[in-house]
Formats: structure tokens, sequence, C-alpha cells
């Protein structure tokens, strides 16, 4: 479905957006769960990925698709390893089938897993026999995705001697590792992260019940982020539930969007965002720990007409698409002016956008949703906008709530 956004002011005075909960933290809940029934969750995200986690983890078939979602094939991955005497055919969509999985395969094999590729190699699909696993020591490059050394931190402590995970170099988005770790350490299990070695001690069993409520995403709030910078002075949004001790390396928006003039106040478990005077000299940032949010900030900033440098984007390449070269196409429809490499880019924005473009989504929920708030700048067209319900189901009617003109 295609969809066009007219231009609008924004009503959002007393208006508040219910935001459900984090895909990163849900899915890495619901593989716990599965490794230990006592635990229970609330307040699950609704994404397409979570439902396909949670499907694929409930199931008793032997082949198991997980479509687009990349964190879905990597925790997935990992778990069917240590399901001893089962055997699992995990695949995807034809883009999954591109994405590269050599890392965590090998690191898995190293420690005893049965994994083969079965079409192409080095990415899915993949053929997972599942076994009991004893050896305990992975040497790993420190940089990366984030979600392959999750993926295995969250297996760890059902492995018989546990996991002692070294990594070498960099290391990425270390706030998704350390929520991994907290995750473990909220469930009993004993953990430490020293420099460059993880450690997680074995633990089979949990004693008692324990209930989760899971945060709201972040990363669904950083468009929210974007409406407000983009907006005039006093524009306000309130979106729940969010903590201000958060454990996603998203919730560094509350501090970057300062620089575009957004305030953020915390309180009963919302965040109150309001547009205060900004700043529009240019801007450069290193996103290393979250490079999820790389597409909000840098159309706010051809929104605002700001240049800006983004740096530690290298994990980008490998996501729904290739996020840089999409970003690159896309902005320059708009007449932004883009150069991109291999892990950052720099914007040299338009004064005037031009009118009337369709903005192309390349089967990514982010490409969507990161450039529909320059409605508000000038007339758009989003194709392919049912594709945000990989992670945002009802973003498009939460931007109705705030008086966005939309129609197919």
């Amino acid at each position: 479905m295609d969809i066009k956004l007219q231009k609008s002011l924004l009503k959002s005075h007393d208006i508040a957006i219910t935001i459900t909960g984090s895909k990163s933290e849900s899915n890495r809940l619901l593989l716990l769960q599965a490794l230990y029934p006592e635990i229970k969750i609330k307040n699950l995200s609704n994404s397409d990925d979570t439902k396909v986690m949670q499907h694929a983890l409930q199931t008793n078939e032997n082949l198991i698709d997980v479509h687009h979602a990349g964190t879905a094939m990597r925790f997935l991955t990992a778990y069917f390893a240590i399901q001893n005497n089962r055997e699992i055919i995990l695949t995807g969509s034809s883009r999954m089938k591109q994405r590269p999985i050599k890392v965590l395969v090998d690191a898995l094999n190293t420690i005893g897993a049965n994994i083969l590729y079965l079409e192409n190699a080095d990415c899915p699909p993949l053929k997972i026999n599942g076994g009991i696993l004893t050896k305990n020591r992975i040497t790993l490059k420190a940089n990366v995705s984030s979600q392959y050394i999750s993926a295995l931190l969250l297996i760890a402590p059902q492995l018989k001697n546990g996991l002692q995970l070294i990594l070498e170099g960099n290391i990425t988005s270390v706030p998704y590792i350390k929520m991994t770790l907290n995750l473990l350490e909220q469930i009993g299990v004993n953990t430490t992260f020293k420099e460059q070695v993880i450690t997680v001690e074995p633990k089979q069993k949990m004693e008692t019940f324990q209930v989760f409520t899971v945060e709201s995403d972040w990363s669904s709030a950083s468009y929210f982020y974007s409406l407000v910078a983009l907006s005039p002075p006093e524009t306000q949004i309130t979106l729940s539930s969010y903590k201000k001790d958060s454990l996603q390396g998203d919730s560094i928006l509350a501090d970057i969007y300062k620089d575009f003039g957004v305030a953020t106040s915390f309180s009963d478990a919302s965040i109150t965002l309001k547009k205060k005077a900004q700043d529009l000299t240019p801007k450069a940032y290193n996103l290393i720990n979250s490079p999820d949010i790389a597409q909000t900030i840098v159309v706010t900033c051809l929104g605002l007409g700001v240049e800006c440098q983004l740096s530690g984007l290298h994990t980008l390449k490998i996501k729904e698409t290739d996020r840089l070269v999409a970003l690159k196409t896309e902005i320059e429809k708009l007449g932004g002016q883009i150069h991109v490499t291999n892990q950052m880019l720099h914007l040299q924005p338009n004064q005037v956008l031009n009118k009337n473009i369709a903005i192309d989504t390349y089967n990514d929920h982010r490409m969507a949703m990161a450039f529909a708030p320059l409605a508000l700048k000038t007339p758009l067209q989003i194709n392919d906008a049912n594709v945000v319900s990989k992670s945002y189901p009802a973003y498009w009617d939460d931007l109705k709530k705030l008086g966005f003109k939309i129609s197919k």
C-alpha cells in the first residue's frame, strides 16, 4: 500500500501516544522465557518481528520462516542449536538470504553446534541439528552486530559449563549487550563484563516465577522526536511508557535531540517532548551504540536544513536493506546532497525540499517511519507503507491522531 502524507500543523498539545514494548527487549525475554518457563512478560511488542519470534518458539514445525526478522534469525539460530535431538530448517525472505550470519554460525559450531548452510555460503537458510554443547570458550571480533553477541549470551546459562566470550577490537552497540546481561542478572544468572571478556555462569533452572514489564520502544519514539524538532516552538507530545534509566541504547535520543531544540521531561513512566529554541549549526554524532536512529536523525537534519555527519554506521549495510545507499537515493530525490561510505554519511541539505516526492522503503520499516515527519515541510508519498508493521503497526494511526492527512 502506497500512501500520501499532506503537509499539516501538528495537533500535539494534550495528545498522548502509547507505544508498545521494545522489540529488542521483547525478543530477548521471549527467548529467555522459552528456556525458563517461570518468566512472565507484560507489554510485549506488537511488532511483526516479535510475533515471528513468538510463533517460532511455540511451534513444533521443522521449517521456520522468519521473513524479514533479522533479530529473530540470529536469536533462533542460537536457541535451536541447543535444542537436543531437534532438527530445524531456519529460513527467511529473499533479503534475509543475502544477510550474512557466518560470524554467529562459526561461533556456535566452535562450541559443538551442528549448523549447515543450505543455499548460499555464509547466509540463511540454515539446517540446525540441535545438541548438547559442552565447550564454553568463543573468541569473536567485537565490531560485529551486537545481536550475534546477545544471541550467544542468551543461551549461555543453559550451556553445561556456561560461556566465556572474548571480544577482539572495538565493541559495537555496547548498550544492547548490557541490556542482555542485565536481563540475565535479573533472572539470577551470574555474569561479568570486564574489558573485552564476558563470562556467563550456568543456570539450568529458576526457583520462582518472575514478571517482566517491557519498556516501550525508544527507536519508535525517535520519529516523534523528529516531528517535534520539525515543528514550531511549544509543540508538545507525550509518549508512554518510558524509564529514565532505560536499558535501551536508543534512549540517547533524549540527549541528542536537545541539539534540535527538543526537551524531554520524565514523569510517571511517560516522557513529554517539547519544542524549545533550536540551534541550526552543523551536527556530528558517532552512533556506534545506537545505529538504528541514524535514519531519523539525518532526515531531521534534512528537514531543518542542518548539515550533519554521522559515523559508526557500519552495521547499517546488513539491515533490511543497505540503509546507507537507500538514504542517499531518497535524500537526493528531495534535493539534498549526501556522501556515504561503509560506515559514515555526510549531509549537505538544501533549504527548500522538492515537492511530491515518492519515498521508496526497500522492505525497511525505518525508511518509511523516518521520512514521514518531512510531511510537515512538504507533501510526500510513502511507498509500501505497510512495511511499518515490522516494528510499529499503529504508526500511521498515531500520525492521524496528531493531525496528519493520510490518503491512499
